[in-house]
């Protein structure tokens, strides 16, 4: 038994070697291909040309523009590989061809030395400040967007995010809060993605911390979330918003632009608002929605990358059935990993949008004096001091 695990153990390190090496290998390809079909597109179409290192250069700087050091080397190994040889095969094919010296060749690998040095140089630093990037991004996106509170005022919380962004940052943002009136929880969608996005998320996550203690009304919070982030908007942005305040027995709901959320009880009912309101930033004029909420039932607050997860038809997931029994199991983070996976799985195994996820379950009946008290977690009871 031991020695066939030690088998599948190599075998498995193997496999992660080759799978680690195969892109640079067609990298390696690719490069010697983009030059080797330049040199020769330019000897079958020019009557007098002469192989340069400018012409041999090509294949490494466009690929240091995209990959990494290790795969310009290649291009720059091909490259200086095809400044020895390509003068020999032309001695073979044509007897007349002119022949350089072996000083000239020798002048030619220097200068393809030096300018493919140079790319590797500047592929590695861009490597590097893109590794800076991605890192900076990281802790930004912690930043604004913590963990949630497993409990508050009585209603458990799971929070779930990804972004589809190379960068692992995206549009999609949420929060949650106590406050006087009961635990108030954000979920919104920016447009577009990337950094871009997320630089419009964070301040709107920046609006409601700053708000959502201080503003009686949920109606008012969303317009001071409105004027507080249109100063950040360019001509086409906008930013999808559902705001939801808990008190015993029922959840009170403002939507601007945002997909419904889920009541999970005997089926997977949408909380559709019954007036439409546009997103913030394009004037939004959103109205106050009760419904009832007890022990017993859940609430799914969801971004667009669940509902518009599309298949290779184009059919979007259904919130069904099958969307519900993900919701009922026991765990709340239980319930958004199955959600995340039916998503995927639906998409054909990659998500095309950021997803976030907030799951949302009342399990007991406080009354407003309590308002989560002394039994929130102290990184939720600090956030209004």
């Amino acid at each position: 038994m031991r020695g066939a695990r030690g088998s599948e153990a190599i075998a498995a390190r193997r496999k992660g070697r080759q799978g680690q090496w195969a892109p640079q290998v067609r990298v390696f390809l690719v490069g010697g291909a983009l030059t080797a079909g330049g040199v020769l597109t330019a000897h079958l179409t020019v009557t007098e040309w002469r192989l340069t290192p400018g012409l041999l250069l090509i294949g490494p700087v466009l690929i240091s523009a995209r990959k990494g050091p290790k795969a310009t080397a290649g291009a720059v190994v091909w490259s200086v590989a095809i400044s020895v040889t390509w003068p020999l095969a032309l001695s073979v094919v044509d007897r007349h061809s002119g022949e350089l010296s072996p000083a000239a060749v020798v002048f030619e690998c220097l200068v393809l030395v030096i300018g493919g040095g140079a790319a590797v140089h500047g592929a590695r630093r861009r490597v590097a400040r893109e590794a800076e990037l991605v890192r900076v991004a990281q802790r930004s996106r912690d930043a604004v967007l913590r963990p949630l509170a497993a409990e508050v005022g009585g209603v458990g919380f799971s929070s779930l995010y990804r972004s589809v962004s190379e960068f692992g940052l995206g549009g999609d943002l949420y929060d949650l809060a106590r406050t006087p009136y009961g635990p108030r929880v954000l979920i919104g969608d920016v447009r577009g993605h990337g950094p871009e996005a997320a630089v419009l998320g964070a301040a709107t996550v920046g609006a409601f911390r700053e708000g959502a203690c201080a503003t009686p009304a949920l109606v008012d919070l969303a317009a001071g979330l409105d004027t507080r982030i249109s100063g950040d908007l360019g001509p086409e942005d906008f930013v999808t918003v559902l705001l939801a305040e808990f008190v015993p027995g029922e959840v009170r709901l403002v939507n601007c632009g945002h997909p419904a959320p889920l009541r999970i009880g005997l089926r997977a009912e949408p909380l559709a608002p019954s007036r439409p309101s546009a997103p913030l930033g394009l004037g939004p004029r959103p109205q106050l929605q009760r419904a009832r909420l007890g022990v017993g039932e859940r609430l799914l607050l969801y971004t667009d990358g669940l509902s518009e997860a599309r298949d290779a038809q184009g059919t979007m997931l259904p919130l069904d059935d099958r969307v519900r029994e993900a919701a009922c199991l026991p765990l709340l983070p239980e319930c958004l990993d199955a959600l995340l996976s039916l998503a995927t799985a639906h998409a054909g195994g990659s998500l095309q949008d950021d997803l976030a996820l907030i799951m949302c379950e009342p399990r007991r009946a406080t009354s407003m004096g309590e308002g989560g008290g002394t039994h929130d977690p102290p990184a939720v009871r600090d956030r209004c001091l």
